[in-house]
């Protein structure tokens, strides 16, 4: 009876750790895939456009360097150059031409691979990067780089010619980025959970 008339005297107390409710959890930004999911449908697109228009633009400049006229046209900047006239000891205009053509093209392929293998992407990303690294260094060895005005008024060739491989060069940085961090992400999901051995 007596439970009846002090109803707090039958009931348990409870522990403090026990009183005690769990926190919710803080709720971080979505990251990796999840965080890709909820890009919005420009930024994917442009995103698209900004890997496969590097495919293309570098392919397109690599086939190109097949053609007589544009081995005349890059003879100039390439033997004016400290780091690259020496190929010119070693192969003929055309075949410097055809040889940096064939590179090119090799990595316009293996960046287009991003999804199939990114590793393999990283590879042509990383060649991209290179060329374009060499391609701007001939702005500060080529005649004729700034215009009658003297710097900062480029010329149209070869200085404007040579200053737009800038953005290139941030497009395959971009690349390389892109799929190391898509290659480190699979690495990791094909890692299998590992079990407790003690239990």
């Amino acid at each position: 009876m007596l439970h009846l008339l002090h109803p707090h005297i039958a009931k348990p107390r409870q522990h403090p750790a026990e009183a005690r409710q769990p926190e919710p959890e803080p709720r971080w930004p979505a990251s990796g895939a999840s965080a890709r999911n909820e890009e919005h449908p420009v930024a994917v697109a442009g995103r698209l456009l900004l890997r496969y228009g590097l495919v293309v633009v570098i392919a397109w400049i690599g086939a190109l360097k097949y053609s007589a006229y544009e081995a005349a046209v890059i003879h100039p900047l390439i033997a004016n150059s400290p780091l690259m006239s020496w190929f010119y000891n070693l192969l003929s205009v055309r075949a410097l031409a055809a040889t940096l053509g064939t590179v090119e093209i090799i990595a316009a392929v293996l960046i287009a691979l991003r999804y199939v293998s990114p590793r393999v992407s990283a590879v042509g990303s990383a060649m991209a990067v290179v060329l374009f690294l060499g391609t701007l260094s001939l702005l500060f060895t080529t005649p004729g780089v700034t215009a009658a005005g003297g710097f900062p008024v480029l010329s149209v060739l070869p200085g404007q010619f040579l200053l737009k491989d800038l953005v290139l060069l941030g497009a395959s940085l971009w690349t390389l980025g892109d799929s190391l961090g898509d290659s480190k992400s699979r690495s990791k999901a094909a890692v299998p959970p590992q079990r407790d051995s003690g239990r």
